[in-house]
């Protein structure tokens, strides 16, 4: 009976210890987004213009992991390129293009519809376009890079 009521007061004490821990927590312990909040701006430089962004956590400029939606309009097109980083996407609505290597070749591109998913080891070339228009979730860890296999495709060094 001694042991039964000792092992209750131990989780009560546990509980009411774990419950005042997350009491404690700042909002930089965490992050809550509905759809309404996010806030959309144009895409980053290194792609081709016409995207959106959404920086949904930390930032990918730095050293951290981050998360980032990219809304792409039907069409869009990203060259042959790598990353430095491993990449974790998501296809969140629309249909997406995959293809492996530098070719750059729209037919050996796998389709990917809503929900679909697919993670890039750094350094591996790939290429990418959209059906429809399509958002992406991006989640990798800073910071966050995209070098074209053929530099004539890079945005950063098109003259307008």
């Amino acid at each position: 009976m001694n042991a039964a009521i000792l092992m209750i007061v131990t989780n009560v004490i546990a509980v009411m210890a774990a419950v005042s821990a997350a009491s404690t927590q700042t909002s930089d312990d965490h992050k809550l987004l509905t759809a309404q909040d996010i806030k959309w701006s144009p895409g980053p430089a290194a792609i081709p213009p016409g995207a959106q962004v959404a920086v949904l956590l930390g930032d990918p400029s730095k050293d951290g992991s981050f998360a980032m939606r990219l809304k792409l309009p039907r069409g869009y097109r990203i060259a042959p390129h790598t990353h430095p980083k491993p990449e974790i996407v998501t296809v969140i609505s629309g249909t997406a293009r995959l293809g492996m290597g530098a070719s750059g070749d729209p037919d050996k591109a796998k389709v990917l519809p809503t929900g679909s998913f697919f993670s890039l080891s750094p350094g591996m070339p790939h290429y990418f376009s959209v059906d429809e228009d399509t958002v992406i979730q991006l989640n990798s860890s800073g910071p966050w890079g995209l070098t074209y296999v053929n530099p004539k495709d890079d945005p950063r060094h098109k003259t307008q």
